[in-house]
């Protein structure tokens, strides 16, 4: 084993997480609570959106989202292939289909001129079964939002975020959780705040705010929290088959003091991306990172694009090789319409979707977290550049 052990990712947690939760266990109330109502409450303010309601995943918060603008059996739901399992998978939950548009080979985020394109190309019949997009701002790029809350305008479809790698993140000055109908956030571990496991989903819309908070715990009217406080009633109303989607206190309170970091962190993450930038840059089997104009990058995740035509071995090879040197990297992601169930099901073909086939064949997503020190990233490019020098066409 080598003596260097540099994982994919590592949360940062402080003593004022550990204080907030000693706090919260001291207090007797677990569940959720008034730490989760408060986290919800710093969390609107801090994205500036209306509603912010706290829930125990991003996948649970997509699926309240599309609940709420109305997919039902039988619908078509757009998005990416080059996402991770979540973004597709909520849809089937409806019975409703997943449909795929290829991506953006530089940003790897869908493209607005397929977006486009897919939709005028349907039939009547199919473009109105069309309830939603599910944009992916990849790695923390937001994605191209105006041309696709226009197309989407034009054809009278809601737009939902797939946020999970953004915060904070913004578009031509607009915080991403303020752009769409509704946008969906993870603080899963890896994520550039955690609670453990937890979402968020933001709305600046009333009524897709009051449905997604009310089918977040059973389908319960009001505030079915509040039951076992001073305040609470015993009596209660189920006003539609909910969900179990509520996040404990536990949770919301490593999200209070988490959110409190949220720049300090981001700051960190975006010199990282930097300092990799500057290591990696110019060799001839690299490409680095495309950043758009106009974005504020969250950088949750450092991509990079490996030249093959240039080297004797293949991703995974490289791979490999990293990880026999102690160092930990990923791929993000492997296209939904490669992976069995999707083949299975709709007959997919890697080459129906060839960009987002063809740039998972060189994607590597390097360690990357706050946590980092100096000398962690300086092993990690010494060790990729060596690997590459070594395996170099003549």
């Amino acid at each position: 084993m080598p003596d260097r052990f540099i994982p994919f990712s590592l949360p940062l947690i402080g003593d004022e997480e550990i204080a907030e939760v000693v706090d919260t266990l001291k207090s007797g109330w677990l569940t959720t609570g008034p730490k989760t109502k408060q986290f919800e409450a710093d969390f609107a303010e801090y994205v500036g959106c209306r509603h912010a309601i706290a829930v125990n995943s991003c996948t649970s918060a997509l699926h309240l989202a599309l609940d709420a603008v109305g997919v039902g059996r039988d619908d078509m739901v757009i998005t990416t292939p080059m996402t991770f399992a979540a973004t597709a998978e909520v849809v089937r939950y409806f019975g409703a289909r997943p449909i795929f548009v290829d991506i953006d080979e530089g940003t790897m985020n869908i493209s607005p001129a397929l977006l486009e394109e897919t939709l005028a190309g349907m039939k009547d019949e199919d473009r109105k079964r069309v309830k939603a997009i599910v944009p992916v701002h990849m790695a923390g790029q937001p994605c191209d939002m105006d041309p696709i809350m226009d197309t989407a305008r034009r054809y009278g479809v809601k737009v939902v975020e797939d946020a999970a790698h953004t915060l904070p993140a913004r578009y031509k000055g607009r915080t991403v959780g303020t752009i769409a109908d509704i946008t969906a956030f993870s603080f899963y571990a890896t994520k550039c705040i955690t609670t453990g496991e937890g979402g968020m989903v933001a709305t600046d819309d009333d009524g897709y705010a009051e449905k997604m908070r009310i089918m977040s715990l059973h389908g319960i009217s009001k505030d079915a929290w509040k039951r076992y406080t001073k305040e609470g009633s015993w009596y209660y109303e189920v006003i539609r088959p909910g969900y179990k989607y509520n996040m404990p206190d536990i949770a919301g309170a490593i999200g209070l003091q988490q959110l409190k970091k949220a720049d300090a962190f981001h700051g960190m993450r975006t010199r990282h991306a930097g300092m990799y930038n500057e290591a990696l840059g110019g060799h001839p089997a690299v490409e680095l990172p495309v950043v758009s104009q106009d974005v504020v990058h969250s950088w949750h995740l450092y991509i990079m694009k490996l030249r093959l035509d240039r080297l004797n071995i293949d991703r995974a090879a490289f791979i490999e090789e990293l990880r026999e040197m102690g160092v930990f990297a990923s791929v993000h992601f492997i296209p939904l319409h490669i992976h069995p169930y999707y083949r299975e099901t709709y007959g997919y073909k890697p080459q129906d979707y060839p960009v987002a086939a063809a740039v998972y064949e060189r994607i590597v997503s390097l360690p990357f977290y706050p946590r980092m020190s100096d000398d962690d990233l300086q092993y990690v490019t010494d060790c990729v550049r060596g690997i590459l020098d070594r395996n170099l066409k003549g």
